[in-house]
Parts: structure tokens; C-alpha cells; sequence
């Protein structure tokens, strides 16, 4: 099977500039703060039932506060990797003709140019948005997450239908009692 038939079986998304506005906030304790956008983690919940989604972050200072945006309020898992080392641990992980990556760094080019598919934000660093194959028109932390999921939905699987309202699905914004 060629390369373009292969669906994509995982998204891996980096976390700061992409989840985030890639913003830190310290105080003199240290770093205590990230802006996480709107709306993305709906959009990654339409996309979950056909594909795995798996969060990297480099942060290591800022790990607790990510850890438990993504994974205590969002339900993913969440790895801590070196934003030098992303390549080597995808290539580790999985078969890099199955993945759908998003990045905005510097050093995502090196992931972007091994991968199925790859997305960049924005406001990304240029070099990402020149070997990415779809850049968003929104800025990382501002809904760029979510229109990443409506592409991928389109472009690989079934697109969204805007007027009707998905069944089954537990969305952020749904109120339990």
C-alpha cells in the first residue's frame, strides 16, 4: 500500500503555541499559568473515534499545569518529550506514515518532513509552516486545534456535518449532574 492510501491511525499535537497561545505567566514562584483556547477539545472529540490522540509537551517546568489541562480535564495521554527528540520518539513509537502531527516550533520541520501529515498553526515559526501540509488560518490557543480536527475529518474521514448534532458524545461543554 502506497503512502497517500495508508489512513492515519494516531494525531500526536504538541502542546505550547498549539494548545496554547504558547504564552508562559510567572510570578516570582515561577511559572504558574498557560491561555488555553477555546473549543478544541470538542473538536477533538468529534475526531477521537477514528484516530488516536496523544499529547507531547516539552515543558518540563510547566508539565504539572499542562498535565492537568490535557489529561485530568481532557481525558488524553500526555507524554513529556524533548522538542529536540520528537522525531526520534514518533519514529519509536509508531510508523511515521500512519501520523498526523501539529507543530509550531522550530524544530518541528525535522517531524514535519518524516511524517503522513502535518499541521501548523498560524502564528508557527516559518520553517514549520513551510514543510507543513495544511497551515491553519487560526493561531495556536485560538481555536487553530479545532480547525485542524474539521480538516482531518474532511480530508481522511467523514466531514463534520454542521447540521446535525452529534449523538453519543460526551463535549467539554455538557453540564453532568
Amino acid at each position: 500500500m502506497t503512502k497517500n492510501k495508508i489512513k492515519p491511525k494516531i494525531f500526536l499535537l504538541d502542546v505550547d503555541g498549539v494548545m496554547t497561545s504558547g504564552q508562559f505567566f510567572y510570578s516570582n514562584q515561577g511559572k504558574i499559568m498557560k491561555a488555553f483556547g477555546p473549543d478544541d477539545h470538542d473538536a477533538l472529540s468529534l475526531l477521537k473515534p477514528f484516530l488516536e490522540i496523544r499529547f507531547l509537551t516539552g515543558d518540563k517546568k510547566g508539565f504539572k499545569i499542562t498535565q492537568k489541562r490535557i489529561v485530568n480535564d481532557m481525558k488524553f495521554p500526555l507524554d513529556l518529550v524533548s522538542t529536540i527528540k520528537r522525531l526520534d520518539w514518533i519514529q519509536d513509537n509508531y510508523s511515521t506514515d500512519e501520523v498526523i502531527y501539529m507543530g509550531d516550533g522550530i524544530f518541528d520541520q525535522y517531524v514535519f518532513r518524516k511524517i503522513r501529515y502535518a499541521i501548523a498553526p498560524s502564528n508557527a515559526d516559518p520553517l514549520a509552516k513551510k514543510y507543513a501540509n495544511y497551515v491553519t488560518k487560526r493561531s495556536g490557543g485560538d481555536r487553530a486545534v479545532a480547525e485542524a480536527c474539521l480538516h482531518v475529518l474532511k480530508k481522511f474521514f467523514k466531514p463534520f456535518n454542521p447540521n446535525k448534532l452529534p449523538e453519543g458524545k460526551n463535549f467539554s461543554g455538557e453540564w453532568t449532574i
